[in-house]
C-alpha cells in the first residue's frame, strides 16, 4: 500500500466507506430468518433480494424500524428492491419467511446497502476541474461498480436457470421411467391376450347311434 500514489489509494479504500451485506442462505420450509443492522438517522439504504432455488421461487419479506413499524412487507415475491432513508437511529430488522411452504426449501440471496459511496477525492466537488488522473479514476470506479452489479445479476440468473434445468431434468427422468413401466405392462398384457386367442380349446363331440 505504501507504494501506491495517494489518488489510487483513495480509489482502493473508497469501497470501505459504505457498508454492504451480500449473503446467500438456505431457508428451510416452515422457517423464518431475520437479520439486523445498526443504522444512523438520515442514512439511505437499499434492500434487494431474489429467490434462487426452491418451489415457485417466492418468499415473504418484511422490514421494520427500531420501533417495530413496518417499512416494507411483501408476500410471495420472487425478487424485489426497496430503498428507504432511516428516520431514526437504531437497529433495523428485515426477515425472510418460508412459513407458507410445507416441504420446499428455498435459497435466497439479498444485498443490503447502508449509505452511499463518498466521493473518491475529498476535493471532487470543488469548483476547479479534476485533473486527468482524477477523472480517469472516477470513470474507472463507476465502470467497476457497473461491472460488479452485472456480474452479480448474471450469477443469480445462471444459478436460477441451472436450478430450473435440474428440476426439469429430474421430472423428465421420472416421466420416462413411468412411461417405460407402463409400456412394459402393456406389452406383457398384449402377449397374454394374444396367447389366449391361439390356445387350443378342447371340443367335445357326441355320436348319436341309430
Amino acid at each position: 500500500w505504501g507504494r501506491l500514489p495517494p489518488s489510487l489509494l483513495l480509489v482502493a479504500l473508497a469501497a470501505c466507506a459504505a457498508r454492504a451485506s451480500e449473503i446467500t442462505f438456505e431457508l428451510p420450509d416452515n422457517a423464518k430468518q431475520c437479520f439486523y443492522e445498526e443504522i444512523a438517522q438520515g442514512t439511505k439504504c437499499t434492500l434487494e433480494f431474489q429467490v434462487i432455488t426452491g418451489g415457485h421461487y417466492d418468499v415473504d419479506c418484511r422490514l421494520e424500524d427500531p420501533d417495530g413499524i413496518v417499512l416494507y412487507k411483501e408476500m410471495k415475491k420472487q425478487y424485489d428492491s426497496f430503498t428507504f432513508t432511516a428516520s431514526r437511529n437504531g437497529t433495523y430488522k428485515f426477515c425472510f419467511s418460508n412459513e407458507f411452504s410445507t416441504f420446499t426449501h428455498k435459497t435466497v440471496y439479498f444485498d443490503f446497502q447502508v449509505g452511499e459511496d463518498p466521493p473518491l477525492f475529498p476535493s471532487e466537488n470543488r469548483v476547479t476541474a479534476l485533473t486527468q488522473m482524477e477523472s480517469a479514476c472516477v470513470s474507472i470506479h463507476e465502470a467497476l461498480k457497473s461491472v460488479i452489479d452485472y456480474q452479480t445479476h448474471f450469477r443469480l440468473r445462471e444459478a436460477q436457470g441451472r436450478s430450473r434445468a435440474e428440476d426439469l431434468n429430474t421430472r423428465v427422468a421420472y416421466w420416462s421411467i413411468g412411461e417405460a413401466i407402463i409400456l412394459l405392462v402393456v406389452s406383457i398384457g398384449q402377449v397374454f391376450l394374444l396367447k389366449s386367442f391361439f390356445s387350443d380349446k378342447r371340443t367335445t363331440t357326441t355320436r348319436v347311434g341309430s
